[in-house]
């Protein structure tokens, strides 16, 4: 059975990407105070990232909800055309049938 939750694939493969890179960073041949500053800096990156991630999904939830209330509306103009068109016709039918008596 395949699993398509391609979502959280990608956050294990982040996290498999830092724990990585932590791991890569502490046994690299730097100073302590080097090795923080980095750290920092890329805590920095990564926070920045995500907030920017998270606005452009909070965007594009709210272009999504913007099209569904418009097809929302559309369908029930249709749909209010189409009763209004049915109640004319029944009007008519029953129109006809008492004058034809």
């Amino acid at each position: 059975m395949e699993d398509h939750d391609g979502g959280s694939k990608f956050i294990y493969f982040i996290a498999g990407i830092g724990i990585g890179a932590l791991v890569g960073i502490l046994f690299a041949p730097k100073s302590v105070r080097e090795t923080r500053e980095y750290l920092a800096s890329r805590a920095d990156e990564g926070r920045d990232y995500l907030r920017k991630r998270g606005r452009e999904l909070r965007e594009q939830a709210t272009d999504y909800m913007e099209r569904g209330k418009g097809v929302l509306n559309e369908q029930r103009d249709h749909l209010a055309a189409a009763v209004e068109a049915g109640k004319q016709a029944y009007r008519s039918e029953s129109q006809s049938k008492s004058s034809g008596d």
